[in-house]
């Protein structure tokens, strides 16, 4: 066991304070040494809280020659030189961006610093002229090339994803900016820019064409978040102590953060990694909670969500191209590459004929708190009511008691505010989708996967329950087609009780009209 309290970096995004403060690092460096010494311009994109402005700052660390907060690491043995280079490091997540001048403003403050540093000339006016300047003068001055890091480069337009106007003045502006790392490229040594989402390169990179999109490269898969064998080695002792505070075994404590906290992929055949964040503040707090989302909710999302009438089965069910997940360009017509960027969906599968992807959430952190903000959407409930209604519905599933559970349905889905919720076959579809997936991190929740299943089987120790739903039909038409079918045939030796429920849908009434239970006994 460990003597020493273990320093955790939360919340840390200086490599130097980290290492100078004894705190624990995840030794990524390897990978590190790899991109600046194989990637001229590169580009990162990943979630919020995943470690990109740390990575950064440990790149400005190694490009200042810092060779002393490296000692132990895996780059001594890879770097001889430690040459100390001319670093021009602009984070642009500081503000919020509500306005033309807020743009012009923090650019003004990030450059006015290094002009300080290197000189202004009198002719250079704008934000790019400003910036060419200080790359032409920091080479000159120092006779090495510049390295040039910018953080969070999306953040003024990523805020304002539904305002177009502002979104197109702000693209307007970067576009010059980040172009001007092309016209001075024989000052350059190195240019790397992280952020969440990635904007084409017909948009704010289409000045800077000879940039390398890292986010999907198999090679950087790891390089932020953290993987299985990091954790076995770094936090062992730690997780020791969690399952113990929590009365698990080592074995079950490592399988309970894995179901919360992994599962992100970055490209099709790599390996997964757990969300930092998270895994940080459970082994710190010896908790288990949804400590990444709940340190942003996903509300610009979820308007989206609304203002495209995304049938919300796609987000899951749906193939999704390469062209479109690397992208945000095409929001409007279909949001989902943002959630992907964004973290609340990542890669599960992929078809390599076709180029598409499958996603899905990457663990019941996200999908717990995803699919509970959309619960309110669809009921009339607020969210403690939401959370309420689910824990007693959970607990009628579990009970056998299915006429119970309907009734409870039925009035959630009565609640609705339908003014806001538009075509009422799509809010069916949505309302069955994100009812019955936040009550599969409880029970065991099947969707249909072809005609020859139901719509929905739920399974506890002791119930099976069959669901058919039809639209402006009937109830009995429902549970005619799973006796017809033969949808109970797969459980014909299990000893568990079986319930078939019949379910209609009104899309005149919106509402659930009629529902038919029936239990084994019945016959």
């Amino acid at each position: 066991m460990r003597y020493e309290e273990m320093k955790y970096p939360i919340g840390v995004q200086s490599f130097e304070k980290l290492r100078t403060a004894g705190m624990c690092y995840v030794d990524k460096t390897s990978l590190l040494f790899d991109i600046v010494q194989n990637v001229n311009y590169g580009f990162l994109s990943r979630p919020r809280r995943f470690g990109k402005s740390l990575l950064l700052s440990t790149m400005e660390a190694y490009f200042e020659g810092k060779k002393e907060l490296f000692e132990g690491l895996a780059i001594m043995k890879l770097e001889k030189n430690w040459i100390k280079y001319p670093v021009i490091h602009l984070d642009l997540n500081a503000a919020q961006y509500r306005k033309p001048e807020d743009l012009h403003g923090m650019l003004d403050v990030k450059l006015t610093s290094f002009e300080k540093r290197f000189g202004r000339e009198p002719q250079e006016k704008t934000p790019s002229d400003r910036f060419a300047g200080i790359i032409r003068r920091a080479y000159e001055q120092t006779g090495l090339k510049v390295v040039i890091l910018i953080d969070e480069y999306d953040k003024p337009m990523a805020l304002n994803l539904g305002n177009e106007k502002l979104q197109e003045e702000y693209r307007s502006i970067l576009k010059a900016f980040y172009g001007v790392m092309k016209s001075c490229d024989q000052y350059i040594r190195f240019g790397f820019l992280t952020g969440v989402t990635k904007f084409s390169k017909v948009s704010v990179f289409s000045d800077l064409n000879n940039i390398d999109d890292i986010s999907m490269w198999n090679k950087y898969a790891t390089i932020c978040g953290l993987t299985k064998d990091e954790i076995c080695r770094y936090f062992d002792d730690e997780v020791e102590s969690l399952a113990q505070a929590n009365k698990l075994s080592k074995k079950d404590c490592y399988e309970k953060l894995r179901q919360r906290y992994d599962g992100y992929h970055f490209c099709h055949d790599c390996e997964g990694v757990y969300n930092p964040y998270s895994l940080l503040h459970t082994l710190s707090k010896k908790s288990f909670g949804d400590y990444w989302f709940e340190t942003g909710t996903p509300t610009q999302l979820i308007t989206l969500l609304k203002q495209t009438d995304y049938n919300l089965n796609e987000l899951t069910d749906g193939a999704v191209s390469s062209e479109l997940l690397g992208s945000i360009d095409s929001i409007r017509e279909n949001p989902i590459s943002v959630l992907y960027q964004a973290g609340y969906l990542t890669i599960k599968n992929y078809n390599k004929e076709f180029d598409e992807y499958t996603l899905d959430f990457p663990n019941k952190e996200v999908e717990n708190g995803f699919i509970k903000y959309l619960l309110p959407i669809y009921t009339n409930a607020n969210r403690s009511l939401s959370q309420f209604a689910i824990s007693k519905f959970v607990s009628e599933v579990r009970e056998g008691d299915p006429e119970a559970f309907m009734k409870r349905l039925s009035a959630m889905m009565a609640d609705t505010d339908y003014r806001i919720l538009g075509d009422a076959e799509l809010y069916f579809q949505n309302f069955i989708f994100t009812f019955f997936r936040l009550l599969g991190l409880y029970v065991d929740v099947e969707r249909a996967t072809s005609s020859g299943r139901a719509d929905m089987i739920i399974e506890t120790n002791s119930y099976i329950y069959i669901l058919e739903f039809k639209l402006d039909k009937t109830a009995e038409e429902a549970l005619a087609q799973i006796e017809n079918k033969n949808y109970a045939l797969p459980y014909a030796a299990d000893t568990r009780k079986m319930f078939k429920i019949g379910i209609n849908f009104s899309s005149k009434k919106r509402c659930i009209d009629k529902w038919i239970v029936r239990g084994e006994e019945d016959g």
